[in-house]
């Protein structure tokens, strides 16, 4: 890490994925001189604390970012379109978690674990985008699968928590199950269903190939962090009744000959992963013991015997650290260790 200290501005740090910026920066020990916190005339003026200080949160304006080296961006996409290229004029990298960004062939779009190369493309409009929360834990663990024995398809089913519908969404899921527990009517607000004690077959709009928006994003996200147009996936996303942390069934079929033993091996060597697979003694990630972990965790890896080469894996991570605030940071780790 520089040991030069660099000015970060932290766009919608009132929010969840702002709360978790400020825990992962402390933790991480980034090297920060002025921190300037920003958020929408509803919340600025309230305070949060960092490294034992406390900080007034400022109004997000035209010329909050003059003088500051790093914007970290989790503001909603209506905003950071409008702020993200003005924090960049002003001389401001910002590393954007919104999906405003995520598909302009002018903005990388970075994993580290992943990508970390494309990080250079940051100087054509001085802006890099997070990809969304349930595409970072899945290339993650297909990464070195694709790279050691090429892939062919992928089939990919999520089980999202409702954290990544925001706050309100948690909200509402706690007041839903206190209704229900009450024998009583719960109320739909963030959801087009109840969600408590069931399984919502729906993340974002649906498209006129009747895929959904979040489905949408998986495809064509993961196609531009490997840039490979032509990789075949083919997602189902579901929201479920779980506070923190989204778990994925993924069924690869590679190009070469694959093992489990080798998948297995080559995935606990691999940065940002950790295998938990043992399931004889009830061993496999779960969302209870991965909340709040930086990795991205696998288990139940199995061969799919339908295919010629074919493995199943389950995988597991905290959506509000390493699929939105940690791969931010980490983003901005190598800015400042590589570039800035």
């Amino acid at each position: 890490m520089s040991k030069r200290a660099y000015n970060v501005a932290i766009a919608g740090a009132t929010g969840m994925v702002g709360a978790e910026l400020l825990k992962i920066l402390e933790e991480r020990n980034f090297p920060i001189g002025e921190l300037r916190l920003l958020a929408s005339e509803r919340t600025a003026g309230s305070k949060l604390k960092f490294n034992g200080e406390e900080h007034t949160v400022g109004l997000l304006e035209d010329e909050t970012f003059e003088g500051m080296d790093i914007g970290l961006f989790s503001p909603g996409a209506s905003v950071s379109k409008v702020y993200a290229p003005k924090a960049a004029a002003a001389g401001c990298v910002v590393v954007d978690n919104t999906s405003e960004f995520r598909m302009d062939p002018e903005v990388p779009l970075v994993v580290p674990e992943v990508n970390p190369e494309a990080i250079a493309g940051y100087e054509k409009k001085g802006i890099i985008a997070n990809p969304n929360c349930s595409t970072i834990q899945m290339v993650v663990a297909l990464k070195p699968i694709y790279d050691h024995f090429g892939i062919k398809r992928v089939v990919v089913s999520t089980y999202q928590s409702v954290s990544g519908a925001g706050k309100e969404a948690m909200d509402e899921l706690t007041e839903q199950i206190r209704a229900l527990f009450n024998m009583s009517t719960p109320d739909k607000k963030v959801f087009p269903h109840v969600m408590a004690f069931n399984c919502l077959p729906q993340i974002d709009v649906f498209l006129e190939d009747g895929y959904t928006k979040e489905e949408a994003k998986m495809v064509n996200e993961t196609r531009k962090i490997f840039g490979n147009e032509s990789m075949l996936i083919s997602p189902t996303a579901v929201r479920v009744p779980v506070y923190v942390g989204h778990s994925e069934s993924i069924n690869v079929e590679t190009e070469d000959a694959v093992t489990v033993e080798e998948v297995r091996e080559l995935l606990s060597n691999s940065p940002g992963i950790e295998v938990i697979d043992d399931p004889a003694k009830g061993l496999y990630p779960m969302t209870v013991e991965c909340a709040e972990q930086d990795a991205v965790f696998v288990g139940r890896i199995r061969n799919d015997p339908t295919v010629e080469h074919g493995i199943n894996m389950w995988v597991v991570s905290d959506n509000l650290r390493k699929g939105a605030a940690l791969n931010t940071i980490q983003i901005a780790e190598i800015l400042v260790r590589d570039y800035l």
